[in-house]
């Protein structure tokens, strides 16, 4: 298990580096993350690592399992001057809107865009849009469910968050 020490130094380095965080961060795992991260209220982290330095927003009330990464950049192949890509990085933004649950070890691709309200499996990729309330998983991450909406909007209604 993680020591109380790094996991209160994990939360620390994440104050320092981010561009701004809402109240009631919860740190209970080692985590690094960009000077272009945004952090909403509420956000639970179980360790998560960002890559690259592409703008990345997290929302209020977020849960990340354990082990998960975000990678923002991406190498460029089409349109570089060398074989197989260049020096060139190419920055794409990774948006999470509330209320969004990630399994562990969920690498989430720079362009993704997680919608309020959305659970991706453990294990999963997320390359692009995963809708309101969609239940996704795989490789590339995939709907194959969505949450009880009604019950979802009733429990967000009353403000029960976890």
């Amino acid at each position: 298990m993680y020591t109380k020490y790094r996991i209160s130094n994990s939360r620390k380095s994440i104050l320092a580096t981010v561009k701004s965080c809402g109240d009631n961060l919860h740190v209970n795992a080692p985590c690094r993350f960009n000077n272009n991260t945004y952090l909403g209220n509420n956000v639970n982290l179980n360790g998560m690592a960002v890559g690259g330095s592409g703008k990345v927003v997290i929302g209020n009330n977020f849960h990340s399992g354990s082990e998960c990464q975000i990678i923002t950049n991406i190498h460029n192949y089409d349109h570089g001057t060398s074989i197989p890509y260049d020096a060139n990085d190419i920055q794409k933004d990774v948006i999470i809107e509330d209320n969004v649950w990630i399994g562990n070890r969920v690498i989430i691709l720079g362009g993704a865009y997680l919608h309020e309200g959305c659970i991706i499996q453990a294990g999963s990729v997320v390359i692009g849009d995963i809708p309101y309330c969609a239940i996704a998983g795989g490789h590339p991450a995939k709907v194959f469910k969505m949450r009880d909406v009604e019950h979802y909007e009733s429990l967000k209604a009353q403000g029960k968050f976890m």
